[in-house]
């Protein structure tokens, strides 16, 4: 038995998750190019392609053959055998039988013998740089923990296991100081193939990262009990999502706060602070955009599904929450939904005329009380808003901070 072939083989196999089986065909071709190096072209000038290599799978012992056609008159001596030859060997050969005849690899001179080991190496290396890509391509749109490495420019280099990733510029979070040795989590944007191995792109603003770290930390939404149906993310200030339970005995937006907040607040944690509001998703647009803008309190909502559009009236003195530093909340709310949202206040919309029409019958009340309705008891249908040491906000404390 080869041993040493096969301790090779083993470490291979263990080490790098490299088949034995594609090893083995690499030897098997590495000493069939040796053949056609060694002995050259027939009488004719063509390149001989009568060689055969055999490595035995139980004792790893290798032979290589030449084959030879049973002729009775030989013309080329490189690829036929004559009868009386043949029948030498074997008295059952007859004409148009093929012949195998070993050939001795130890008479390969030192530069075939080299670049059958170089065959062999080559092999091994592509095999390695397809086991990695076939590992990474299947947690593509999942999140890894990943090791800052360096620096290269503007660029991070982030170990995440057996490899290297790239986190780019505009992928990272505004403020965010990644130190080398650091241990973060990273959403895998992009694994592509190159002759180097796999050239992997990885994200911290992506808001599927938030997504994949809740299915992380909450049970129920790993299993599918809760759905996270939207985010709306800018990375490093303010993430809102939209959860919905297929549970009605599970409450959506607790399963993900957890007890005490423990759950969101190590989403929050690994996000460096990142503010998170949960709300729960509902199908309808008015009451889903005014859940969407917590915490700030909605008198009512008038929204057009057709052209995704949507008039929102807030107290007065809500006014520059709903809309949030900057238009934060505004902004976010409006990717939460796909709408596009007009925010005024009482004294705004009563002076605009006409801003009421067009979007219910003041003849129906019922139907625009079920459409739109505006809820005394703040804090039932609403999200809440997270940070990393936050509680809950009670509608109180806000007004007073207002």
């Amino acid at each position: 038995m080869n041993t040493e072939l096969k301790m090779a083989l083993d470490l291979l196999e263990k080490e790098k998750d490299i088949s034995r089986e594609v090893i083995l065909d690499a030897i098997e071709s590495s000493l069939v190019a040796a053949c056609k190096a060694h002995f050259g072209k027939d009488s004719a000038g063509h390149e001989r392609e009568n060689f055969r290599a055999e490595v035995d799978r139980e004792t790893y012992d290798f032979h290589v053959y030449e084959e030879l056609t049973v002729v009775e008159e030989v013309e080329s001596e490189e690829t036929e055998i004559s009868l009386v030859d043949a029948k030498m060997i074997d008295s059952g050969y007859e004409v148009g039988d093929v012949v195998s005849r070993e050939v001795q690899s130890k008479d390969f001179g030192r530069i075939t013998t080299q670049n059958a080991r170089n065959v062999i190496l080559q092999k091994i290396r592509e095999e390695e740089r397809r086991v990695l890509y076939d590992q990474y391509y299947a947690k593509e749109k999942d999140i890894v923990t990943g090791v800052v490495q360096r620096r290269m420019g503007k660029n991070i280099s982030v170990n995440i296991g057996r490899v290297d990733a790239i986190l780019n510029e505009n992928e990272m979070v505004k403020g965010e100081n990644l130190r080398p040795t650091e241990r973060i989590k990273v959403y895998i944007l992009e694994v592509r193939e190159t002759t180097r191995g796999p050239r992997i792109l990885v994200s911290r603003t992506h808001p599927e990262l938030v997504k994949r770290l809740f299915e992380a930390e909450v049970t129920e939404v790993r299993d599918g009990v809760v759905e996270i149906r939207s985010i709306a993310r800018e990375a490093g200030s303010r993430t809102k999502i939209a959860v919905w339970s297929n549970d009605p005995n599970v409450d959506a937006v607790g399963a993900c706060v957890g007890l005490n907040g423990s759950r969101v607040n190590s989403v929050v944690n690994e996000l460096r602070g990142e503010k998170i509001d949960i709300i729960n998703w509902n199908e309808n647009p008015a009451l889903m955009i005014e859940n969407a803008l917590s915490p700030a309190r909605v008198v009512v909502v008038l929204a057009d599904p057709e052209d995704k559009t949507a008039k929102v009236v807030v107290p007065d003195y809500q006014l520059s929450l709903a809309i949030g530093k900057e238009g934060q909340n505004a902004r976010l709310a409006a990717r939460l939904t796909g709408y596009k949202i007009d925010i005024k206040s009482e004294s705004q919309a009563n002076a605009i005329e006409g801003f009421y029409e067009g979007f219910y019958d003041d003849d129906d009340e019922e139907e625009y009380d079920e459409y739109a309705e505006y809820d005394e008891n703040y804090g039932e249908d609403y999200g809440e808003d997270y940070g990393e040491d936050d509680v809950a906000p009670e509608m109180d404390d806000i007004e007073e901070q207002e």
